[in-house]
Protein backbone atom coordinates (compact mmCIF):
# COMPACT_ATOMS: atom_id res chain seq x y z
CA UNK A 1 0.00 0.00 0.00
CA UNK A 2 2.66 2.40 1.02
CA UNK A 3 4.79 2.19 -2.69
CA UNK A 4 1.29 2.37 -3.91
CA UNK A 5 0.69 5.51 -2.32
CA UNK A 6 3.64 7.08 -3.13
CA UNK A 7 3.60 6.43 -6.52
CA UNK A 8 0.61 8.40 -6.90
CA UNK A 9 1.91 10.88 -5.37
CA UNK A 10 4.71 11.31 -7.06
CA UNK A 11 2.27 10.93 -9.87
CA UNK A 12 4.17 7.86 -11.36
CA UNK A 13 0.80 5.81 -11.81
CA UNK A 14 -3.22 7.35 -11.68
CA UNK A 15 -5.15 7.56 -8.35
CA UNK A 16 -8.14 5.85 -7.96
CA UNK A 17 -9.65 9.16 -7.59
CA UNK A 18 -8.89 12.68 -8.40
CA UNK A 19 -11.31 15.47 -7.35
CA UNK A 20 -10.64 18.34 -10.04
CA UNK A 21 -9.87 22.15 -9.95
CA UNK A 22 -11.87 21.97 -6.48
CA UNK A 23 -11.14 24.66 -3.77
CA UNK A 24 -9.19 22.66 -0.57
CA UNK A 25 -9.78 24.48 3.10
CA UNK A 26 -6.33 23.95 4.14
CA UNK A 27 -6.13 23.84 7.50
CA UNK A 28 -2.65 24.56 7.87
CA UNK A 29 -2.08 27.15 5.98
CA UNK A 30 -5.56 28.69 6.84
CA UNK A 31 -6.26 29.44 3.31
CA UNK A 32 -8.85 28.10 0.28
CA UNK A 33 -6.19 26.83 -1.93
CA UNK A 34 -7.16 25.59 -6.05
CA UNK A 35 -5.87 22.44 -6.53
CA UNK A 36 -6.79 18.59 -8.02
CA UNK A 37 -7.04 16.11 -4.66
CA UNK A 38 -5.61 12.22 -5.55
CA UNK A 39 -7.07 9.74 -3.50
CA UNK A 40 -5.11 6.03 -3.16
CA UNK A 41 -7.05 3.27 -1.65
CA UNK A 42 -8.41 5.09 2.03
CA UNK A 43 -5.46 7.74 1.98
CA UNK A 44 -5.17 10.86 0.53
CA UNK A 45 -1.79 10.49 -1.98
CA UNK A 46 -1.36 14.34 -2.75
CA UNK A 47 -2.17 18.04 -3.84
CA UNK A 48 -1.85 19.33 -7.01
CA UNK A 49 -1.83 18.26 -10.74
CA UNK A 50 -2.96 14.71 -10.80
CA UNK A 51 -4.84 12.16 -13.02
CA UNK A 52 -7.13 9.35 -11.75
CA UNK A 53 -8.82 6.22 -13.15
CA UNK A 54 -11.91 8.35 -11.71
CA UNK A 55 -12.02 12.02 -12.16
CA UNK A 56 -14.86 14.11 -10.35
CA UNK A 57 -15.00 17.99 -11.89
CA UNK A 58 -15.12 20.05 -8.73
CA UNK A 59 -14.78 23.13 -10.55
CA UNK A 60 -16.31 26.27 -8.48
CA UNK A 61 -16.63 23.54 -5.17
CA UNK A 62 -15.14 23.11 -2.10
CA UNK A 63 -13.34 20.50 -0.67
CA UNK A 64 -13.03 20.18 3.36
CA UNK A 65 -11.90 17.43 5.34
CA UNK A 66 -14.51 15.30 7.28
CA UNK A 67 -16.04 16.37 10.41
CA UNK A 68 -15.16 15.21 13.56
CA UNK A 69 -17.89 15.51 17.12
CA UNK A 70 -15.40 15.41 19.80
CA UNK A 71 -18.06 14.42 22.33
CA UNK A 72 -21.03 13.10 22.42
CA UNK A 73 -23.60 9.56 23.42
CA UNK A 74 -24.23 7.15 20.66
CA UNK A 75 -27.03 6.23 22.84
CA UNK A 76 -29.31 9.15 23.05
CA UNK A 77 -29.78 8.82 19.53
CA UNK A 78 -31.99 6.11 20.00
CA UNK A 79 -30.70 4.39 17.45
CA UNK A 80 -27.87 1.29 17.26
CA UNK A 81 -24.72 2.44 16.23
CA UNK A 82 -24.55 1.39 12.88
CA UNK A 83 -28.22 2.70 11.84
CA UNK A 84 -26.46 5.92 13.25
CA UNK A 85 -23.50 5.97 11.35
CA UNK A 86 -25.67 6.43 8.32
CA UNK A 87 -27.39 9.43 9.40
CA UNK A 88 -24.14 11.30 10.43
CA UNK A 89 -22.05 10.72 7.75
CA UNK A 90 -24.90 12.10 5.44
CA UNK A 91 -24.79 15.14 7.61
CA UNK A 92 -20.66 15.16 6.81
CA UNK A 93 -19.79 13.61 10.16
CA UNK A 94 -17.06 10.75 9.13
CA UNK A 95 -15.85 10.59 12.43
CA UNK A 96 -17.22 10.53 16.43
CA UNK A 97 -15.76 10.57 19.95
CA UNK A 98 -18.35 8.41 22.24
CA UNK A 99 -18.52 8.51 25.52
CA UNK A 100 -21.24 4.96 26.32
CA UNK A 101 -21.76 5.84 30.01
CA UNK A 102 -25.20 5.31 29.32
CA UNK A 103 -25.18 1.98 27.87
CA UNK A 104 -22.46 1.30 30.62
CA UNK A 105 -24.66 2.26 33.50
CA UNK A 106 -27.42 -0.10 32.70
CA UNK A 107 -25.54 -2.83 32.14
CA UNK A 108 -22.01 -2.29 32.93
CA UNK A 109 -18.84 -4.04 30.80
CA UNK A 110 -21.41 -6.18 28.52
CA UNK A 111 -22.59 -2.77 27.35
CA UNK A 112 -19.07 -1.74 26.65
CA UNK A 113 -18.25 -4.50 24.94
CA UNK A 114 -20.97 -4.96 22.86
CA UNK A 115 -20.58 -1.23 21.37
CA UNK A 116 -17.04 -1.87 21.07
CA UNK A 117 -17.91 -4.90 18.24
CA UNK A 118 -20.83 -2.78 16.87
CA UNK A 119 -18.98 0.31 15.82
CA UNK A 120 -16.01 -1.74 14.33
CA UNK A 121 -17.53 -1.41 11.05
CA UNK A 122 -19.93 1.03 10.94
CA UNK A 123 -19.90 4.27 8.13
CA UNK A 124 -18.09 6.18 10.58
CA UNK A 125 -15.48 5.89 12.42
CA UNK A 126 -16.37 5.59 16.24
CA UNK A 127 -13.65 6.09 19.04
CA UNK A 128 -14.78 4.99 22.52
CA UNK A 129 -13.58 7.20 25.94
CA UNK A 130 -13.95 4.59 28.81
CA UNK A 131 -16.72 5.99 31.15
CA UNK A 132 -15.72 7.22 34.46
CA UNK A 133 -18.39 8.18 36.54
CA UNK A 134 -20.72 5.14 36.33
CA UNK A 135 -22.54 5.95 38.89
CA UNK A 136 -22.79 9.67 37.98
CA UNK A 137 -23.20 9.74 42.01
CA UNK A 138 -23.48 7.92 45.28
CA UNK A 139 -27.07 9.63 44.66
CA UNK A 140 -27.71 7.04 41.70
CA UNK A 141 -29.08 3.96 41.84
CA UNK A 142 -28.55 2.22 38.38
CA UNK A 143 -27.98 -0.97 37.05
CA UNK A 144 -24.20 -1.63 36.73
CA UNK A 145 -23.14 -0.34 40.11
CA UNK A 146 -19.57 1.18 40.33
CA UNK A 147 -17.47 0.75 36.98
CA UNK A 148 -13.95 0.50 38.60
CA UNK A 149 -10.64 1.10 37.89
CA UNK A 150 -9.82 -2.54 37.99
CA UNK A 151 -12.87 -3.06 35.83
CA UNK A 152 -11.45 -0.54 32.99
CA UNK A 153 -7.83 -2.11 33.14
CA UNK A 154 -8.49 -4.79 30.14
CA UNK A 155 -9.67 -1.44 27.96
CA UNK A 156 -6.16 0.53 28.50
CA UNK A 157 -4.76 -0.51 25.01
CA UNK A 158 -7.67 -0.93 22.81
CA UNK A 159 -6.81 0.69 19.45
CA UNK A 160 -10.12 2.50 19.55
CA UNK A 161 -10.12 3.71 23.30
CA UNK A 162 -8.78 7.26 23.61
CA UNK A 163 -8.60 7.63 27.16
CA UNK A 164 -11.47 8.17 29.98
CA UNK A 165 -14.74 9.72 29.69
CA UNK A 166 -15.87 13.00 31.30
CA UNK A 167 -15.46 12.94 34.50
CA UNK A 168 -18.19 14.19 36.11
CA UNK A 169 -17.96 13.24 39.87
CA UNK A 170 -15.72 16.82 39.80
CA UNK A 171 -15.37 16.96 43.69
CA UNK A 172 -14.40 13.70 43.91
CA UNK A 173 -11.56 14.53 41.44
CA UNK A 174 -10.53 17.71 43.76
CA UNK A 175 -10.93 16.42 46.53
CA UNK A 176 -8.62 13.35 45.11
CA UNK A 177 -10.56 10.47 46.01
CA UNK A 178 -8.91 7.34 46.01
CA UNK A 179 -11.67 5.82 43.83
CA UNK A 180 -11.82 8.61 41.12
CA UNK A 181 -7.82 8.56 41.62
CA UNK A 182 -7.13 5.22 40.72
CA UNK A 183 -8.89 5.82 37.27
CA UNK A 184 -6.99 9.07 36.30
CA UNK A 185 -3.88 7.83 37.23
CA UNK A 186 -4.64 3.82 35.24
CA UNK A 187 -5.06 6.51 31.93
CA UNK A 188 -2.55 9.37 33.35
CA UNK A 189 0.94 9.54 31.37
CA UNK A 190 -0.25 7.32 28.64
CA UNK A 191 -1.04 8.32 24.95
CA UNK A 192 -5.09 9.00 26.08
CA UNK A 193 -7.03 12.07 26.97
CA UNK A 194 -9.57 12.43 30.01
CA UNK A 195 -12.39 14.24 29.57
CA UNK A 196 -14.19 17.04 31.95
CA UNK A 197 -17.44 17.99 32.79
CA UNK A 198 -17.30 21.30 34.94
CA UNK A 199 -20.67 23.50 34.72
CA UNK A 200 -20.47 26.49 36.79
CA UNK A 201 -17.39 25.77 38.71
CA UNK A 202 -14.34 28.23 39.07
CA UNK A 203 -10.98 29.81 40.86
CA UNK A 204 -9.07 27.13 42.70
CA UNK A 205 -11.65 24.57 42.04
CA UNK A 206 -11.25 24.81 38.41
CA UNK A 207 -7.46 24.54 39.15
CA UNK A 208 -7.34 21.35 40.85
CA UNK A 209 -9.63 19.77 38.40
CA UNK A 210 -7.02 20.69 35.91
CA UNK A 211 -4.16 20.02 37.98
CA UNK A 212 -5.24 16.69 38.76
CA UNK A 213 -4.88 15.79 34.85
CA UNK A 214 -8.47 17.04 33.64
CA UNK A 215 -7.77 18.76 30.23
CA UNK A 216 -11.40 19.67 28.39
CA UNK A 217 -14.79 20.49 29.25
CA UNK A 218 -18.43 20.78 27.16
CA UNK A 219 -20.16 21.94 30.00
CA UNK A 220 -19.58 25.88 29.29
CA UNK A 221 -22.77 27.63 29.51
CA UNK A 222 -21.51 31.38 29.11
CA UNK A 223 -18.18 32.84 27.79
CA UNK A 224 -17.24 33.95 30.87
CA UNK A 225 -16.54 30.20 31.74
CA UNK A 226 -15.37 29.61 28.81
CA UNK A 227 -12.71 31.85 28.80
CA UNK A 228 -11.44 31.15 32.26
CA UNK A 229 -11.07 27.04 30.88
CA UNK A 230 -9.43 28.38 28.23
CA UNK A 231 -7.13 30.39 30.39
CA UNK A 232 -6.45 27.56 32.70
CA UNK A 233 -5.19 24.75 30.42
CA UNK A 234 -8.48 23.15 29.16
CA UNK A 235 -9.93 22.39 25.75
CA UNK A 236 -13.19 24.12 25.68
CA UNK A 237 -15.52 21.50 23.60
CA UNK A 238 -18.34 23.96 22.03
CA UNK A 239 -21.95 22.44 22.66
CA UNK A 240 -24.83 22.59 20.19
CA UNK A 241 -27.22 19.86 20.41
CA UNK A 242 -30.72 19.29 20.77
CA UNK A 243 -31.01 19.46 24.77
CA UNK A 244 -28.30 21.95 25.26
CA UNK A 245 -27.94 24.97 22.80
CA UNK A 246 -24.91 26.81 23.93
CA UNK A 247 -22.64 27.39 20.99
CA UNK A 248 -24.18 31.26 20.48
CA UNK A 249 -23.72 32.75 23.59
CA UNK A 250 -20.14 31.05 24.43
CA UNK A 251 -18.87 31.67 20.64
CA UNK A 252 -20.26 35.08 20.65
CA UNK A 253 -18.29 35.99 23.75
CA UNK A 254 -14.89 33.88 22.58
CA UNK A 255 -15.58 36.32 19.81
CA UNK A 256 -15.80 39.76 21.67
CA UNK A 257 -13.17 38.58 24.54
CA UNK A 258 -10.69 38.10 21.24
CA UNK A 259 -9.41 34.90 22.43
CA UNK A 260 -7.61 32.26 20.39
CA UNK A 261 -9.77 29.62 19.12
CA UNK A 262 -6.77 27.13 18.34
CA UNK A 263 -7.69 24.82 21.63
CA UNK A 264 -11.71 25.42 20.68
CA UNK A 265 -14.04 22.33 19.09
CA UNK A 266 -17.03 21.40 18.83
CA UNK A 267 -19.76 18.56 20.10
CA UNK A 268 -23.29 17.95 20.13
CA UNK A 269 -23.11 15.78 23.14
CA UNK A 270 -27.01 14.74 22.49
CA UNK A 271 -28.86 15.07 19.51
CA UNK A 272 -31.76 13.32 17.62
CA UNK A 273 -31.35 12.28 14.18
CA UNK A 274 -34.78 14.24 13.28
CA UNK A 275 -32.63 17.24 13.99
CA UNK A 276 -29.31 15.97 11.98
CA UNK A 277 -31.01 15.58 8.97
CA UNK A 278 -33.23 18.66 8.94
CA UNK A 279 -30.02 21.05 9.97
CA UNK A 280 -27.00 18.96 10.42
CA UNK A 281 -24.60 17.58 12.97
CA UNK A 282 -21.16 19.42 13.45
CA UNK A 283 -21.70 21.04 10.21
CA UNK A 284 -24.69 22.98 12.38
CA UNK A 285 -21.74 24.02 14.29
CA UNK A 286 -19.49 25.04 11.71
CA UNK A 287 -22.08 27.02 9.77
CA UNK A 288 -23.27 28.44 13.23
CA UNK A 289 -19.60 29.85 14.24
CA UNK A 290 -18.94 31.12 10.25
CA UNK A 291 -22.43 33.21 10.77
CA UNK A 292 -21.20 34.95 14.32
CA UNK A 293 -18.41 36.46 12.32
CA UNK A 294 -15.55 32.95 12.75
CA UNK A 295 -13.24 32.78 9.64
CA UNK A 296 -14.15 29.83 7.60
CA UNK A 297 -10.95 28.29 7.66
CA UNK A 298 -11.08 28.54 11.45
CA UNK A 299 -14.37 26.94 11.29
CA UNK A 300 -13.62 23.76 9.73
CA UNK A 301 -10.50 23.18 11.74
CA UNK A 302 -12.72 23.99 14.80
CA UNK A 303 -15.03 21.18 12.93
CA UNK A 304 -12.27 18.85 11.90
CA UNK A 305 -8.54 19.11 12.28
CA UNK A 306 -8.16 20.26 15.89
CA UNK A 307 -10.42 17.82 17.32
CA UNK A 308 -7.93 15.21 15.40
CA UNK A 309 -4.88 16.43 16.90
CA UNK A 310 -6.33 17.03 20.28
CA UNK A 311 -7.43 13.23 20.26
CA UNK A 312 -4.21 12.09 18.75
CA UNK A 313 -5.51 11.23 15.44
CA UNK A 314 -3.13 12.10 13.25
CA UNK A 315 -4.29 10.56 10.38
CA UNK A 316 -7.88 12.55 10.27
CA UNK A 317 -8.96 16.03 10.28
CA UNK A 318 -7.17 17.37 7.10
CA UNK A 319 -7.29 17.29 3.39
CA UNK A 320 -3.31 16.91 2.70
CA UNK A 321 -0.91 13.73 1.83
CA UNK A 322 -0.75 11.11 4.01
CA UNK A 323 -4.27 11.70 6.16
CA UNK A 324 -7.37 9.40 5.23
CA UNK A 325 -9.61 10.33 2.55
CA UNK A 326 -12.68 11.12 4.56
CA UNK A 327 -13.66 14.16 2.80
CA UNK A 328 -16.70 16.69 1.96
CA UNK A 329 -17.48 18.08 -1.46
CA UNK A 330 -19.56 20.98 -1.08
CA UNK A 331 -20.95 24.10 -3.66
CA UNK A 332 -21.21 26.79 -1.16
CA UNK A 333 -18.55 27.35 1.91
CA UNK A 334 -20.26 28.73 4.32
CA UNK A 335 -23.69 26.67 4.27
CA UNK A 336 -21.96 23.59 5.28
CA UNK A 337 -24.17 20.95 3.31
CA UNK A 338 -22.06 18.01 1.44
CA UNK A 339 -23.31 17.46 -1.98
CA UNK A 340 -20.46 14.30 -1.78
CA UNK A 341 -18.83 12.66 1.54
CA UNK A 342 -15.87 10.33 0.39
CA UNK A 343 -15.10 7.79 3.62
CA UNK A 344 -12.27 6.47 3.42
CA UNK A 345 -11.21 6.80 -0.17
CA UNK A 346 -14.70 5.56 -1.31
CA UNK A 347 -17.64 8.09 -2.77
CA UNK A 348 -20.62 6.83 -0.29
CA UNK A 349 -24.05 6.58 -1.95
CA UNK A 350 -27.45 5.28 -1.69
CA UNK A 351 -26.66 1.66 -0.93
CA UNK A 352 -23.68 2.73 1.17
CA UNK A 353 -27.04 4.20 3.21
CA UNK A 354 -30.13 1.24 2.52
CA UNK A 355 -27.12 -1.14 3.93
CA UNK A 356 -27.44 -2.89 7.49
CA UNK A 357 -24.47 -2.16 9.73
CA UNK A 358 -26.37 -3.49 13.03
CA UNK A 359 -25.24 -6.70 14.69
CA UNK A 360 -27.34 -8.81 17.04
CA UNK A 361 -27.72 -7.57 20.33
CA UNK A 362 -26.99 -10.02 23.12
CA UNK A 363 -30.76 -10.68 24.77
CA UNK A 364 -30.10 -10.00 28.08
CA UNK A 365 -29.69 -6.30 27.04
CA UNK A 366 -32.92 -6.16 26.16
CA UNK A 367 -34.12 -7.13 29.13
CA UNK A 368 -33.24 -4.10 31.27
CA UNK A 369 -36.57 -2.90 32.72
CA UNK A 370 -37.52 -4.47 36.07
CA UNK A 371 -40.59 -2.32 38.03
CA UNK A 372 -43.81 -3.28 40.10
CA UNK A 373 -45.91 -1.74 42.28
CA UNK A 374 -46.15 1.43 40.25
CA UNK A 375 -49.10 2.45 42.47
CA UNK A 376 -50.25 6.65 43.09
CA UNK A 377 -49.15 6.01 47.16
CA UNK A 378 -45.44 5.46 45.69
CA UNK A 379 -45.43 9.20 44.58
CA UNK A 380 -47.23 10.99 47.21
CA UNK A 381 -45.78 14.17 47.98
CA UNK A 382 -46.08 15.94 51.20
CA UNK A 383 -47.95 19.60 51.37
CA UNK A 384 -45.89 22.28 52.97
CA UNK A 385 -46.17 25.76 53.74
CA UNK A 386 -43.52 26.07 50.68
CA UNK A 387 -42.38 23.15 48.53
CA UNK A 388 -38.91 22.12 47.11
CA UNK A 389 -39.57 22.87 43.41
CA UNK A 390 -37.54 21.76 40.39
CA UNK A 391 -37.25 25.02 38.01
CA UNK A 392 -36.59 24.45 34.44
CA UNK A 393 -34.79 27.09 32.26
CA UNK A 394 -35.79 26.85 28.66
CA UNK A 395 -32.54 25.87 26.42
CA UNK A 396 -30.19 24.72 29.27
CA UNK A 397 -29.40 21.82 31.17
CA UNK A 398 -29.28 23.75 34.09
CA UNK A 399 -32.36 23.83 36.43
CA UNK A 400 -33.10 26.49 39.67
CA UNK A 401 -33.78 25.31 42.90
CA UNK A 402 -36.96 26.76 44.04
CA UNK A 403 -39.13 26.91 47.07
CA UNK A 404 -42.83 27.90 46.54
CA UNK A 405 -46.78 27.69 47.26
CA UNK A 406 -48.05 24.74 45.24
CA UNK A 407 -51.60 23.59 45.78
CA UNK A 408 -52.67 20.63 47.71
CA UNK A 409 -55.52 18.31 49.18
CA UNK A 410 -55.55 16.19 52.27
CA UNK A 411 -51.88 17.17 53.28
CA UNK A 412 -50.58 16.29 49.78
CA UNK A 413 -49.36 17.51 46.24
CA UNK A 414 -51.85 17.52 43.67
CA UNK A 415 -50.01 18.83 40.45
CA UNK A 416 -51.79 21.18 37.94
CA UNK A 417 -50.60 22.71 34.76
CA UNK A 418 -47.88 25.28 35.99
CA UNK A 419 -47.06 22.66 38.71
CA UNK A 420 -46.43 19.47 37.37
CA UNK A 421 -45.29 15.99 39.33
CA UNK A 422 -42.20 14.63 38.39
CA UNK A 423 -41.30 11.08 39.85
CA UNK A 424 -38.57 8.48 39.34
CA UNK A 425 -38.99 4.70 39.89
CA UNK A 426 -36.07 2.79 40.16
CA UNK A 427 -35.71 -0.03 37.10
CA UNK A 428 -33.07 -1.85 37.91
CA UNK A 429 -34.42 -4.14 40.37
CA UNK A 430 -31.90 -2.74 43.07
CA UNK A 431 -33.77 -0.94 45.74
CA UNK A 432 -37.50 -0.71 44.12
CA UNK A 433 -37.96 2.68 45.44
CA UNK A 434 -40.00 6.12 43.88
CA UNK A 435 -40.00 9.49 44.71
CA UNK A 436 -41.43 12.70 43.26
CA UNK A 437 -41.60 16.37 43.67
CA UNK A 438 -42.77 20.08 42.02
CA UNK A 439 -41.98 20.17 38.72
CA UNK A 440 -41.61 24.11 37.32
CA UNK A 441 -41.69 25.23 33.84
CA UNK A 442 -42.53 21.92 31.67
CA UNK A 443 -46.36 22.78 31.27
CA UNK A 444 -47.87 19.42 30.71
CA UNK A 445 -51.49 19.89 30.69
CA UNK A 446 -54.14 16.42 30.88
CA UNK A 447 -51.78 14.05 30.35
CA UNK A 448 -48.09 13.02 31.42
CA UNK A 449 -44.97 11.35 29.75
CA UNK A 450 -42.40 9.05 30.70
CA UNK A 451 -39.48 7.78 29.87
CA UNK A 452 -36.67 4.61 30.79
CA UNK A 453 -34.23 7.63 28.92
CA UNK A 454 -32.81 9.15 32.15
CA UNK A 455 -29.43 10.62 32.85
CA UNK A 456 -27.30 8.62 33.97
CA UNK A 457 -28.53 5.96 35.98
CA UNK A 458 -31.50 5.50 33.57
CA UNK A 459 -34.59 4.94 35.75
CA UNK A 460 -37.81 5.34 35.21
CA UNK A 461 -38.82 9.43 35.23
CA UNK A 462 -42.16 10.56 34.37
CA UNK A 463 -44.04 14.40 34.38
CA UNK A 464 -47.56 15.32 34.00
CA UNK A 465 -50.26 17.19 35.86
CA UNK A 466 -52.19 13.82 37.49
CA UNK A 467 -51.24 10.74 38.69
CA UNK A 468 -53.24 8.65 36.55
CA UNK A 469 -51.76 9.47 33.12
CA UNK A 470 -48.04 9.50 34.73
CA UNK A 471 -48.74 5.75 36.08
CA UNK A 472 -50.24 4.37 33.12
CA UNK A 473 -47.34 6.10 30.93
CA UNK A 474 -45.16 4.08 33.29
CA UNK A 475 -46.95 1.17 33.23
CA UNK A 476 -46.63 1.39 29.21
CA UNK A 477 -42.51 1.79 29.78
CA UNK A 478 -42.59 -1.25 31.50
CA UNK A 479 -44.33 -3.24 28.80
CA UNK A 480 -42.51 -2.36 26.39
CA UNK A 481 -39.08 -3.13 28.25
CA UNK A 482 -38.33 0.44 28.13
CA UNK A 483 -38.52 3.56 25.87
CA UNK A 484 -40.91 7.19 25.70
CA UNK A 485 -44.59 6.74 26.66
CA UNK A 486 -47.48 9.91 26.36
CA UNK A 487 -50.16 9.46 28.31
CA UNK A 488 -53.60 11.61 28.27
CA UNK A 489 -57.04 11.01 30.29
CA UNK A 490 -55.81 7.43 30.66
CA UNK A 491 -55.33 6.70 27.65
CA UNK A 492 -51.79 5.91 25.52
CA UNK A 493 -51.61 8.18 22.60
CA UNK A 494 -47.56 8.02 21.78
CA UNK A 495 -45.34 4.99 23.09
CA UNK A 496 -41.79 4.29 21.22
CA UNK A 497 -40.13 1.50 21.92
CA UNK A 498 -36.27 1.35 23.01
CA UNK A 499 -35.01 -2.23 24.48
CA UNK A 500 -31.30 -2.40 23.72
CA UNK A 501 -30.83 -1.32 27.17
CA UNK A 502 -34.11 0.81 27.73
CA UNK A 503 -32.32 3.34 25.63
CA UNK A 504 -32.07 2.57 21.74
CA UNK A 505 -34.10 0.65 19.39
CA UNK A 506 -33.54 -1.58 16.30
CA UNK A 507 -36.05 -0.29 13.95
CA UNK A 508 -35.04 1.80 10.98
CA UNK A 509 -34.12 5.31 11.98
CA UNK A 510 -36.87 6.78 9.58
CA UNK A 511 -39.56 4.45 11.46
CA UNK A 512 -37.78 5.88 14.77
CA UNK A 513 -38.27 9.27 13.49
CA UNK A 514 -41.88 8.95 12.34
CA UNK A 515 -42.74 7.41 15.79
CA UNK A 516 -41.27 10.34 17.59
CA UNK A 517 -42.23 13.28 15.69
CA UNK A 518 -46.25 11.79 16.09
CA UNK A 519 -44.99 11.96 20.12
CA UNK A 520 -43.51 15.27 19.93
CA UNK A 521 -46.42 16.78 18.13
CA UNK A 522 -48.91 14.83 21.25
CA UNK A 523 -46.82 16.80 23.69
CA UNK A 524 -47.18 19.85 22.25
CA UNK A 525 -50.97 19.36 22.12
CA UNK A 526 -50.50 18.79 25.94
CA UNK A 527 -48.78 21.89 26.13
CA UNK A 528 -45.21 21.45 26.08
CA UNK A 529 -43.61 24.74 24.50
CA UNK A 530 -42.94 24.19 20.65
CA UNK A 531 -39.20 23.94 20.12
CA UNK A 532 -38.42 22.31 23.67
CA UNK A 533 -37.52 18.28 23.43
CA UNK A 534 -40.30 17.18 26.61
CA UNK A 535 -37.94 13.87 26.18
CA UNK A 536 -34.68 15.44 26.09
CA UNK A 537 -35.68 17.82 28.59
CA UNK A 538 -37.00 15.40 31.35
CA UNK A 539 -34.09 12.74 30.68
CA UNK A 540 -32.07 15.10 32.61
CA UNK A 541 -33.88 16.04 35.46
CA UNK A 542 -32.42 13.13 36.86
CA UNK A 543 -28.81 14.28 36.20
CA UNK A 544 -27.37 14.49 39.75
CA UNK A 545 -23.74 16.52 38.36
CA UNK A 546 -25.73 19.41 36.82
CA UNK A 547 -27.23 22.22 39.23
CA UNK A 548 -28.82 22.96 41.04
CA UNK A 549 -31.66 20.57 41.89
CA UNK A 550 -32.43 17.10 40.41
CA UNK A 551 -34.47 13.81 41.75
CA UNK A 552 -33.65 10.57 41.93
CA UNK A 553 -35.42 7.16 42.97
CA UNK A 554 -34.55 8.51 46.17
CA UNK A 555 -36.00 11.66 46.19
CA UNK A 556 -34.63 15.48 45.74
CA UNK A 557 -30.97 15.81 45.23
CA UNK A 558 -29.41 19.47 45.49
CA UNK A 559 -26.45 19.99 43.29
CA UNK A 560 -23.80 22.82 43.73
Amino acid sequence: MRAQLLAVARGDEKADIVLKNGTVVDVFSAELIKTDVAVCGNKIAGLGTYSGKTEIDCTGRYIAPGLIDAHMHMESSMLLPGELSKVLVQAGTTTIIADPHEAVNVSGTAALDYLLEATEHTLTDVYIMVPSSVPASDSDTNGCGEFTAAMMERYVHHPRILGLGEAMRCYDVINGEKRMADKLDLFAGTNHRIDGHLPGITGKMMQAYRAAGVEDCHESTTAEEAVEKLRSGFAVFIREGSGAKNLHDVLSGLLEANVSLDNCMFCTDDKHTAEIKREGHISTCVRKAIALGVPPVQAYKMGSFQTARFYGLHDKGAVAAGYDADILIMDELDSVQPECVIKSGKVLGGADFSANYNIPVPSPLCDTVHVENIVPERIRVLLNERNSVIGMIPGQLLTESLCEKVYGRDGYFVPDRTFNKVCVFERHNRTHTAAAAPLKGFGIYAGAIATSVSHDAHNIIAAGDNDEDILNAVKCIKEMHGGYAVSANGIITGKLALPVFGLMSAQPCTEVEQTLAAMLREAERLGVKTGIDPFITLSFMALTVIPSLRITDKGLVPVQ
